[in-house]
């Protein structure tokens, strides 16, 4: 859609709002996960205009409303969400699902820059973003603790599932993706990667230093760090290696993907993994409804909720809950600040909730004060 306000005033060298996102999308050209994130928030706003056939200036502040409202709920299903699919594929759909809270407060937040960008530059005459009231809640991305993620029983429970030996007769492709599976899991765990990154990982990047393990990975806004690796960790790799042929350890020179597909050689993309965690989800649900039935309904129900993402955000939780400090967790979540991983912290919460239980009704529950007789023939102190 051509934009012809601000004849003279623009800054870019656009003709149509897509040329225009192009040129936005490019300044990110540094950071490639980034570039796509904000490629898929953006594609989401304009199929919404275009489907009312409006540009990107024609987006007013009444507007928001109903686009954080269509992120909630993508209507009609069957043309907004579904798996998924390369781009160029027919079957390709803009979402995967209905967007949590905290999914559209980032996409809105996102959409203010991409908006202040574009105003700079001329192509729209105004960021609506701006005129929202109550942007603070909306676009304020600080949060609470993170609660996307399985607590310690469900995910022994998970653990323990994912290392069933296979069934007798099971063949040496299911065999294969098994481990894979077990790895992915395994990895997503201990480390604490996005699922970007441990699609991107290389056997290499797993190197040892004075007899300990690290794992070198370039994360979010390319930045290197290096994770120390537990020997659970070097176990999962060992034996994923021996499915593949390969020694136990990892050589410095062996630069080939860690994960590969049915071949053995090729490396898995994000989708495709993305895909693989998914489903390994949803076969644990449907185990565990089998197993427990409705002893298990609120479990089953977080497992088909669950994305690759709670991964991460499991391993972190636990760690902390292990009693990891905050300066090495946030090191292990390569985050820039440390309120940021402070989230993963529920310590505050279960002392809060321990102490709340001291106060209660008491109306027919209090216990009896011992008398003296109980106390001198309990030969305790008093």
């Amino acid at each position: 859609m051509t934009m012809p306000l601000l004849a003279g005033a623009r800054h870019i060298s656009a003709s149509t709002d897509a040329e225009a996102l192009a040129q936005w999308l490019d300044e990110y050209r540094a950071s490639p996960r980034t570039q796509r994130a904000y490629r898929r928030e953006a594609q989401r706003l304009m199929l919404w205009l275009v489907e009312q056939g409006r540009g990107l200036d024609e987006l007013r502040r009444e507007d928001l409303d109903r686009f954080e409202a269509f992120l909630a709920d993508p209507r009609p299903a069957e043309r907004w969400i579904g798996p998924v699919r390369p781009r160029n594929d027919p079957r390709w759909r803009p979402f995967r699902g209905p967007l949590s809270p905290a999914s559209r407060r980032q996409s809105l937040v996102i959409l203010q820059g991409m908006f202040a960008w574009l105003v700079e530059a001329g192509w729209v005459s105004h960021n609506p973003f701006r005129l929202m009231r109550d942007k603070r809640r909306r676009l304020d991305n600080r949060q609470g603790s993170i609660e996307r993620y399985l607590e310690r029983p469900l995910w022994d429970w998970l653990w323990d599932w994912l290392n069933r030996p296979a069934e007798q007769g099971t063949s040496p492709r299911r065999r294969y993706e098994l481990t894979r599976r077990r790895l992915v899991f395994g990895f997503a765990y201990l480390l604490a990667p996005r699922i970007s990154e441990i699609s991107a990982a290389r056997m290499n990047d797993f190197q040892r230093r004075e007899g300990r393990w690290w794992w070198s990975v370039v994360g979010k806004g390319d930045k290197m760090a290096r994770i120390p690796v537990p020997p659970d960790m070097m176990e999962l790799l060992g034996e994923w290696r021996g499915a593949l042929g390969l020694s136990t350890e990892p050589l410095p020179d062996d630069a080939s993907p860690l994960l590969r597909t049915l071949d053995g050689r090729r490396g898995l993309g994000d989708n495709r993994l993305y895909r693989l965690v998914r489903d390994g989800f949803r076969e644990a649900a449907e185990a565990l409804a089998r197993e427990a039935g409705d002893n298990a309904r609120a479990e089953v129900q977080r497992l088909r909720q669950a994305t690759p993402h709670w991964l991460r955000h499991t391993a972190l939780t636990h760690q902390a809950q292990a009693g990891v400090e905050l300066r090495y967790l946030a090191a292990t979540a390569r985050h820039s600040r440390l309120d940021t991983t402070a989230r993963y912290l529920h310590a505050e919460d279960e002392e809060w909730h321990r102490q709340q239980a001291r106060h209660g009704l008491g109306v027919g529950r209090a216990k009896a004060e011992p008398t003296m007789d109980d106390r001198e023939g309990s030969h305790e102190p008093l």
